[in-house]
This record gives C-alpha cells, sequence and structure tokens, in this order.
C-alpha cells in the first residue's frame, strides 16, 4: 500500500507540474499582459517606461524561462502577488479556500449522507410508492439549474418571509452567521442530491440480485442486518467513484451559488482571476482543483481495497 501510494504521489506531481505548465501557457497567450492593463490607465505612460515595466515584471522573457522563475518561487513558497488585489496570492486563496470548504464541503458531506440513504431505501422498496416519491425528489434535483433555485428561495425566504438575509458572508451583517449559510447550502444540497441518489439506488439493486443476498435471507437474517452488513458496504464501491470525482468540484466552488448568495469562495474568486487576467492568482486556484481531483482519485483507491478486500491496490491482489 505505502509502495502504491508513493508512486501514485510522483505520477501526480508530473500531473501538476503538466498542468501548471500548461495553464501559465495559456494564460500568457491571452490578449494583453500586465504592463498593458497597467498603462491603460496611465496616458502619460512612454514607451521607455513601458519596456522598464516589462523586463521588472518579467514578461518580455520566453514562455519556458518565465515559467522556471515562477516554478522556483513556488518552491519556496513564493507563488508571487495578484495584480488585482495587490497581496500575496496565499493571503488571498487561503480565506476563500476556508469559505468553499464551509460552504460546499458541508453540503457535499450532507448531500454524499442523504444521497445513500434515499437510494439504499428506494432500492430496498423499489416500486412501492416511497421508492417513486424518492425517484420524484431526485429528478427535480437533477432538472432545476442551482441559479433559479437560489433566486427561488431568495424571493420566499428574504424578501417575501424575510426570516434569512438575501446574500452575503458571515459577520457582514445583523443576521447570525448560521444565517447566511442556509440558503446557499440547501441550494447546493437539493442539486447534488439527486444524481447521487439516484446513482445509489441503481448500485444497490445490482447488490441486491446478488446470490449471497439471497442466500442471506435464507439464513433467517433480519432485512436491516443483511442491508448493512452485506448490501450497503459492497453497494457503496462504485458509489465511491462519483464521490470521489465530486472532490475537485468541493474545491473549485460553486460559481453560479457563489455569485447569487455573493460568498467568497473559489468558484467566484477563479473566474475575477481570470477575468481580469490575473495571472498568478488563477493559476494558484486552478492548480489547487487540479491537486483536490488527484487527491480525490487517490482516496478512491483506498477506499476501493478497505470496502473490498478482494479489489487489488495498485494492481495487485492479496492473497
Amino acid at each position: 500500500m505505502l509502495r502504491y501510494l508513493l508512486a501514485r504521489a510522483g505520477s501526480a506531481l508530473v500531473v501538476l507540474l503538466a498542468k501548471a505548465f500548461v495553464i501559465f501557457a495559456l494564460i500568457g497567450l491571452m490578449p494583453g499582459d500586465p504592463v498593458d492593463l497597467l498603462m491603460t490607465a496611465n496616458p502619460d505612460a512612454r514607451p521607455e517606461d513601458v519596456i522598464r515595466l516589462r523586463a521588472i515584471y518579467g514578461v518580455d522573457q520566453p514562455i519556458l524561462q518565465r515559467f522556471g522563475d515562477w516554478l522556483l518561487a513556488a518552491a519556496h513558497g513564493d507563488f508571487g502577488y495578484s495584480r488585482s488585489l495587490h497581496r500575496p496570492v496565499l493571503e488571498i486563496v487561503i480565506p476563500a479556500l476556508g469559505n468553499t470548504l464551509l460552504l460546499t464541503g458541508t453540503a457535499f458531506l450532507i448531500s454524499t449522507l442523504l444521497a445513500i440513504a434515499l437510494g439504499t431505501t428506494a432500492a430496498v422498496h423499489r416500486g412501492s410508492l416511497l421508492d417513486r416519491g424518492i425517484n420524484l425528489f431526485a429528478y427535480a434535483g437533477i432538472s432545476i439549474p442551482s441559479f433559479w433555485l437560489g433566486l427561488v428561495l431568495i424571493y420566499i425566504f428574504a424578501v417575501r418571509l424575510g426570516w434569512l438575509p438575501a446574500s452575503g458572508m458571515p459577520g457582514q451583517g445583523a443576521a447570525p452567521g448560521w444565517a447566511y449559510l442556509v440558503m446557499p447550502l440547501a441550494t447546493l444540497v437539493i442539486v447534488e442530491v439527486g444524481g447521487l441518489a439516484r446513482y445509489a439506488r441503481s448500485a444497490i439493486l445490482d447488490v441486491l440480485e446478488q446470490d449471497y443476498v439471497r442466500t442471506a435471507h435464507a439464513k433467517g437474517l433480519s432485512g436491516m442486518r443483511v442491508v448493512l452488513r452485506h448490501v450497503l458496504r459492497n453497494g457503496l464501491v462504485p458509489i465511491v467513484t462519483i464521490v470521489a470525482l465530486g472532490i475537485g468540484h468541493l474545491f473549485s466552488g460553486a460559481l453560479l451559488v457563489e455569485v447569487i448568495f455573493a460568498w467568497r469562495g473559489m468558484g467566484r474568486l477563479t473566474l475575477e482571476a481570470i477575468m481580469g487576467n490575473d495571472y498568478n492568482l488563477a493559476l494558484v486556484c486552478l492548480l489547487f482543483t487540479t491537486m483536490m481531483i488527484i487527491l480525490g482519485s487517490m482516496l478512491a483507491d483506498v477506499a476501493y481495497a478497505w470496502l473490498d478486500p478482494r479489489i487489488a491496490v495498485g494492481g495487485r491482489r492479496d492473497r
């Protein structure tokens, strides 16, 4: 296991380096560089000023040299400064990452647990009225756009009833901190739980048709015990893949929800960095997302081996 994790960590480092170079090159190809943007705000700028500033910012160097300089500085913990916010990148990214974890992390945990519970219940009571109700709720969650649902919740609970603040972050107004979290959290949970619940239902149904489940019932085990000890654990194996892929989305933030509710998370920060040609900030935000996707894949492999010891980790089967 340790050798496998070290090998995956090495391959993850290679992927991150390749992704960093691709992002660095693509951002560098965007029209306008930091010097151009600075000069547009100063009509008295002279050509020699432009040349001097290009040398200071290093934008007159070849792309490979610029990337090498950035990589060397990043290895020492210096990820550069944000051009638009005039602060070190990490001072901006870390608070946004904390806000994202608070919102999308909580939504991810609630929606995952709720989806597994709903999917398992629907599969066990297949064809019943309860199954149809859960399927209806799941299809509604899949079909409703997050931005529309968010606006509806704002209209009902903020505008009409006045129970919750329409938008903002904890500490920005007179309302308690939890009040700012309720509507964006509910929006994300309703939108995310539907698809995962349907996937969980399908996975549990496949397990319920296996011979060992019928054998467990024939031995006189209670239905709840069969589900908890035999069905659920084996049914979680394919669900882990979907959950692991959601980790990348977790750290990238929920852009539409963050914009609607004025939540300062990674999704909104990444968009603003790209739209503002903020090279260093956009690069670090996108690399964080890539790193979390890779980490989610590694955690999924470990979870496979824990849920089902028959699954080999790293291509080898324990005997």
